[in-house]
């Protein structure tokens, strides 16, 4: 298993436009972060797509335009389902393109892209087979059991995601319930997002980030989800085993 992190960004990306801050302003190529996303790779080979941004067609095609099997959506906020009608290539000769989300994203997206489900489709249109699901209850892709967990979005719950023993991927998180905690303890890597060092109303700051890290002590962690706020890369001080990823890294699981 691996994954191949497409976008480590929070919504506005980096560089923000019109900011001519360290970080906007740096030649580092770590600190260019388009919308988050990313790509898990099964033991199987079989790639299932984690959220699909307004960056998905340039991500996909810096990857290489892989094979996609499925889409995990943890929310329907813009910057992560803002990308779906780029999926059109993945829905060839009659492919309803499976995507796996809970009920309010399911509604959301067919509000949004009403083309994608209507009656009577247009020729070419991207098209998806919805799954339906719920925190706690595993379900399974190409052999992989895959265990939704909630997470606090502000106010609003969103889903994270456990990949058996080897990963699990949170993003978007401000506070997570202790159930959730104990629903990914154990993993070995754990993908979590940490939005600036400053405290903000609905995504978790790098030290509340370092917290939960503390509490589940996987073997290592990649931050994601990160602003301009956070720094750039070079100049953040983290503990061992915690890195901020950046976009095209790959990490064998």
């Amino acid at each position: 298993m691996e994954i191949r992190f497409l976008g480590t960004g929070t919504s506005t990306g980096v560089p923000q436009i019109g900011c001519n801050c360290a970080t906007c302003t740096s030649t580092d190529a770590r600190d260019k972060r388009l919308r988050a996303s990313a790509i898990v790779t099964l033991d199987s080979g079989h790639n299932i797509l984690i959220d699909c941004g307004p960056d998905f067609r340039s991500q996909i095609l810096a990857a290489g335009s892989p094979a996609l099997e499925a889409l995990l959506i943890t929310h329907s906020h813009y910057d992560h389902t803002g990308g779906i009608d780029d999926l059109r290539p993945y829905c060839k000769g009659g492919r309803h393109f499976p995507t796996y989300c809970a009920a309010d994203v399911a509604h959301d997206l067919r509000q949004r892209n009403p083309w994608s489900f209507a009656k009577h489709l247009y020729p070419g249109v991207p098209t998806f087979a919805i799954t339906e699901i719920q925190p706690g209850i595993p379900f399974t892709i190409a052999e992989q059991h895959i265990l939704p967990v909630e997470i606090m979005h502000g106010q609003l719950p969103i889903l994270g995601f456990r990949f058996g023993n080897r990963l699990a991927y949170i993003t978007d998180c401000k506070t997570m319930p202790d159930q959730t905690i104990a629903a990914i303890e154990g993993v070995d890597t754990l993908i979590i997002n940490a939005l600036r060092t400053e405290p903000h109303p609905t995504h978790m700051s790098l030290s509340e980030s370092l917290q939960i890290i503390e509490r589940l002590h996987p073997k290592q962690t990649f931050l994601i989800h990160m602003s301009h706020d956070m720094g750039p890369q070079a100049h953040v001080a983290l503990p061992p085993n915690v890195r901020l990823a950046y976009d095209g890294l790959t990490v064998a699981l």
